[in-house]
């Protein structure tokens, strides 16, 4: 399909809005388990370059979630933290130094702006494991409120601010800075008694988040996420995820929030541990072709939980025909659109990512002004 008719597709399927409803308030009713006038579709910030197509799609009702200003501070008093800098083959490579009354701990990476590629993480041997609890047990959090409060009242009606709990403490072990997954392995075995500590620090310094997130102006909360259950298993995940997520959410519901996790991957064999948990709702869920559930599965393993779909992202290289029917085979999946969004959560070629998403927001007007019963 051309660019022209893609314009004209957009054209005849815009369905009336709702104009007293902004985008995020559609974001709103929906993770709070409801429907408005049409399924609310997201993008995360740095993903839409500001440009006329990304204006046009704001104003049709696109929502940008905006993940980087969180409600709190972060800092570590009793640690030095440098950067060395250069550059190799036009690559930004970094090395950051935290000099603990220990030892100091380096960490290597390639800077690419969008992501960070390490090449060397903390932990080197296990030598290191004292240094690193020093490192974790330093960190201390304060009430950035009022920063978060202006950026919303600035950031308008068509962006949606989410805090952020950072992630799981074993996933802070196996994705975060600390350790490459190859010497978490070793060390899951070898010494089981430090990783166990060491994850013992990083629950106590998460619970230091908890309640501030709670107190914040705040809605919304991933926990960690980006998680692997082919690499661990079913029973790790029950015992090192599922605690961590109910007593989060134990705090953040006594103050009205939503708290949710994004679960990207195949998650057929921890779908029914997600299910027992407390969380509000499922982000980034990646429908098939592209992992090993569908729609209809994940809406049946997860009837009370909200579904804030990452559009599946081999899609976008396809031609734009099949980006249609995809929209719309996802939709007709639905025997009802409360507690459905359709989000971006994952990059895609910029010379893909106007016409596919245009495409899918045409789908999603086509969707509702076809279904009116779906949307009353």
């Amino acid at each position: 399909m051309t660019t022209e008719a893609a314009a004209s597709v957009t054209a005849n399927r815009v369905v009336t809005k709702n104009q007293d409803l902004t985008p995020r308030q559609r974001v709103e009713i929906a993770l709070r388990g409801g429907h408005s006038d049409v399924i609310p579709f997201t993008m995360y910030d740095h993903m839409v370059p500001q440009c006329a197509k990304e204006r046009e799609l704001r104003n049709r009702g696109l929502c940008i979630v905006e993940r980087k200003k969180p409600p709190f501070k972060t800092y570590y008093p009793n640690i030095k933290i440098t950067e060395s800098i250069h550059w190799e083959n036009g690559t930004k490579m970094v090395e950051r130094f935290y000099e603990t009354p220990i030892k100091t701990l380096t960490v290597t990476y390639q800077d690419h702006g969008w992501t960070k590629w390490y090449e060397g993480k903390m932990f080197k041997s296990p030598e290191d494991y004292e240094a690193m609890r020093f490192f974790v047990n330093d960190a201390c959090f304060e009430p950035n409120y009022e920063f978060f409060a202006e950026e919303q009242s600035r950031g308008g009606e068509d962006i949606i601010y989410r805090a952020r709990i950072p992630l799981e403490p074993i996933q802070t072990l196996m994705s975060g800075v600390m350790m490459d997954i190859n010497d978490f392995c070793i060390q899951w075995v070898d010494n089981n008694d430090e990783i166990i500590k060491l994850h013992d620090c990083i629950a106590e310094m998460n619970r230091k988040i908890y309640p501030i997130i709670a107190d914040s102006p705040a809605l919304i909360c991933n926990y960690g996420g980006n998680v692997t259950p082919e690499f661990y298993g079913p029973e790790v995940f029950e015992q090192y995820y599922v605690p961590h997520y109910n007593e989060a959410a134990g705090v953040l519901h006594k103050k009205g929030k939503l708290i949710g996790c994004h679960f990207d991957a195949n998650c057929g064999i921890i779908k029914d541990l997600i299910a027992k948990t407390d969380l509000d709702y499922i982000e980034a869920f990646t429908p098939a072709p592209d992992t090993d559930m569908t729609l209809t599965e994940a809406r049946e393993t997860w009837p009370d939980k909200v579904l804030w779909l990452n559009f599946p992202s081999s899609m976008h290289l396809r031609p734009l025909e099949e980006i249609e029917e995809m929209t719309l085979s996802l939709c007709n999946e639905l025997d009802s659109v409360d507690g459905i969004i359709m989000g971006i959560t994952e990059d895609i070629p910029m010379e893909f990512w106007q016409a596919s998403c245009t495409m899918i927001m045409d789908n999603l007007d086509r969707h509702a002004r076809e279904n009116p019963e779906m949307y009353g």
